[in-house]
């Protein structure tokens, strides 16, 4: 349809410099496209084992139940998760998502007026909720490729120079998404200390659960000393629920206070509810899932150190491969060989492909596709 208004000046501001989230390719996409099969996905970061046991079998009673709306409140899950985590029931908001309760922080604590800080390199997600309300956008410098220890990671002392009256929220992942990069227990902490206590940081812990690191840390024991700060979690990744949308924020009281006043009335619907209070409780399935994550990375260790190919230290779920070249041909090259992948252009790394972690023989599979695309 035709119309002589242009509908993106009408926009708010920020709304027109946005560009929409590019998710991976699905795999009914590429059989559409291309008419192909036995399609291996390894560009979303999802679980190679699927979902939790007991998630799949908790899903049973509210299919029974679908003409009536799901507790807004979310009262069970969020009761769950404050015994798991040895916290409080207020402490917590849910989200569609991880990424919808990072939509409410921004709506929460930004406006035209405001900035926010995160890092080069940084989840997409964050220059998109500054972005849609207005506010001002300060990307950190991250550490060179170079850097004798953590190439791409955060630089903490560049997050902090981006601080001032101004800034309202601070953004960290960890560890990060696309790079795999971390920040140590004693680093962020310090960090925290510099902060000024009107600042909120947010840590983005999506992928805290693979990590084995024993220097890494549990933000959530700084909940307490810093009450300025917000912990977001997911069950898209370790418990294999990405389908179901569901993730979660733990902060002081006062600041769920606020979250839950912007959060969308029945945001999380009753199958993701049911599921992730399930899943929850699943520890044998989250044990595996962290023994085949630790054993496919260094599978993916070795064949880099064979094949001479160079990566970004990663203690997450995926890798992210250094091409030494543009890596847009090889991701189309792997899509032919029915292997999908993550280019990471958009993200300012054009010649680098994230590769999410997969069973032993997913791996095996992609490590051959990638051989082959590499030596045509």
């Amino acid at each position: 349809m035709q119309s002589n208004i242009d509908f993106q000046q009408l926009a708010v501001s920020g709304v027109q410099k946005l560009h929409p989230y590019q998710p991976g390719k699905p795999i009914e996409e590429l059989e559409r496209e291309l008419g192909i099969t036995n399609i291996l996905k390894l560009a979303s970061n999802e679980n190679p084992l699927g979902a939790s046991p007991k998630a799949q079998v908790a899903l049973a009673n509210p299919l029974k139940t679908l003409e009536l709306y799901p507790d807004g409140s979310g009262y069970q899950l969020k009761a769950a998760i404050a015994q798991k985590l040895g916290l409080q029931s207020a402490q917590i908001t849910l989200g569609n998502g991880s990424n919808d309760v990072l939509d409410m922080i921004a709506r929460v604590y930004l406006d035209n007026s405001r900035a926010a800080v995160f890092s080069e390199y940084a989840f997409a997600v964050y220059p998109i909720v500054t972005l849609a309300v207005g506010a001002e956008l300060r990307i950190a410098k991250a550490n060179p490729p170079d850097h004798h220890t953590m190439p791409y990671g955060h630089n903490l002392p560049n997050l902090a120079a981006k601080i001032d009256d101004k800034t309202r929220l601070v953004f960290i992942a960890n560890p990060n998404n696309p790079t795999g990069t971390w920040l140590g227990k004693d680093d962020l902490h310090r960090f925290l200390q510099r902060v000024p206590e009107d600042v909120i940081v947010v840590i983005d812990e999506a992928y805290t659960e693979y990590v084995q690191d024993a220097a890494f840390p549990n933000a959530l024991a700084w909940l307490e000393e810093f009450p300025n700060l917000i912990v977001t979690r997911t069950f898209s990744k370790i418990y294999g629920l990405a389908g179901l949308r569901v993730g979660y924020a733990i902060s002081n009281p006062a600041v769920a206070d606020m979250l839950n006043r912007v959060r969308q009335p029945f945001n999380v619907n009753s199958l993701a509810l049911a599921a992730a209070e399930a899943a929850l409780d699943d520890d044998e399935f989250l044990k595996h899932s962290v023994m085949t994550n630790t054993a496919g990375l260094q599978q993916w260790f070795d064949a880099c150190a064979e094949q001479g190919w160079e990566y970004i230290p990663t203690v997450g779920n995926f890798i992210t491969l250094d091409c030494k070249r543009p890596a847009a041909p090889l991701y189309d090259a792997l899509l032919r060989e029915g292997v999908i992948v993550r280019p990471i252009g958009a993200y300012g790394l054009p010649h680098h492909l994230r590769i999410t972690i997969g069973s032993e023989s997913q791996n095996t599979r992609c490590i051959n596709a990638l051989k082959k695309v590499l030596a045509a």
